[in-house]
């Protein structure tokens, strides 16, 4: 598609999976993680981590070393595909590094469990800010922060502090705060009064993926990581579907959106709009379309379709 598409960029190819890393501690490469420090930017395919044992998360691993402090999920509803609503057009933010998933927790005596959920003013207001930017960046008009401060007042309430703090240096973004169940009812009963979405770990992960479903599903929904240093991530995010892997069945179009993600990272916009463009075009006609979209075609023959509108 790259290729098609004229984009002037050289790939790096690091394959992951196969063996412990001791340096990292888990199956992602010393030699991947250095390429994206160098490189600044990166496309990474769906990842599963093994069970067991000493196996770290992957993906854990390298929001850690890379510093990966804010993911990004744009979810639009597709022209030309139904779903039950048709004016999605949302962005989540989520932070990355801390909140329930610092991986600190311990039994305290047998039968008795204690996790710990750990908010810093200083992932607070990286997030924050972040979430501003992208909005006056992309012509967004409102930031909501997502919380559950009515019950966690520490915690969640110094991240909508924080919230607060940035939201005072944009005075031409609309701010609000939404109370987390108020917002999964709201993105079910009517998605589109959202606009941006910003908010702690845990809730990241939840509501990231009811937004997903709103326009059909993880397999049409981009992801980028921004990380420290313009570090950009891009990723597809649902999982690595062993049970059809090596079946040319796959649906491409989450990978795909988010490499225009990337390119838009860099600047190649032109590209970008022609590779966004040739995807929303192939999935509206409905000619080609992989099974997960009602469809009976293969990985390559939908992708040959989107290289053929482009």
């Amino acid at each position: 598609v790259f290729n098609v598409a004229g984009v002037p960029i050289e790939w790096e190819e690091h394959y992951v999976g196969t063996e412990v890393d001791p340096r990292t501690e888990s199956f992602l490469t010393w030699e991947s993680l250095e390429s994206v420090r160098r490189n600044k930017v990166g496309l990474k395919g769906p990842m599963a981590t093994p069970i067991g044992k000493g196996h770290r998360s992957l993906n854990l691993t390298l929001r850690k070393e890379l510093g990966l402090y804010a993911n990004v999920r744009p979810c639009n509803s597709l022209p030309g595909y139904k779903t039950r609503y048709d004016d999605v057009n949302l962005v989540t933010i989520r932070e990355n590094t801390e909140g329930e998933y610092s991986g600190l927790e311990h039994q305290v005596v047998r039968g008795v469990v204690e996790s710990l959920k750990i908010i810093t003013r200083q992932a607070s207001l990286r997030v924050a800010e972040y979430a501003f930017h992208y909005a006056k960046a992309n012509g967004r008009e409102r930031v909501s922060a997502i919380h559950k401060a009515n019950i966690m007042r520490k915690t969640d309430g110094l991240f909508l502090k924080c919230c607060r703090e940035v939201a005072e240096k944009y005075p031409e973004i609309t701010y609000e705060e939404v109370i987390i169940d108020n917002c999964c009812m709201t993105l079910v009963k009517n998605p589109g009064t959202f606009d941006v979405l910003v908010m702690p770990n845990l809730y990241g992960d939840i509501i990231s993926d009811l937004c997903a479903g709103l326009i059909g599903g993880l397999g049409l929904t981009p992801s980028c990581n921004i990380g420290e240093g313009g570090i950009c991530l891009a990723e597809a995010v649902h999982g690595s579907a062993p049970d059809i892997s090596g079946k040319n069945l796959a649906n491409p179009t989450a990978l795909m959106l988010s490499a225009v993600m990337m390119l838009r990272h860099l600047q190649f916009n032109d590209q970008a709009d022609r590779i966004h463009n040739a995807i929303l075009q192939t999935i509206a006609e409905g000619k080609y379309r992989t099974a997960d979209l009602g469809g009976k075609s293969s990985t390559s023959d939908y992708t040959k379709a989107v290289c053929d509108h482009i």
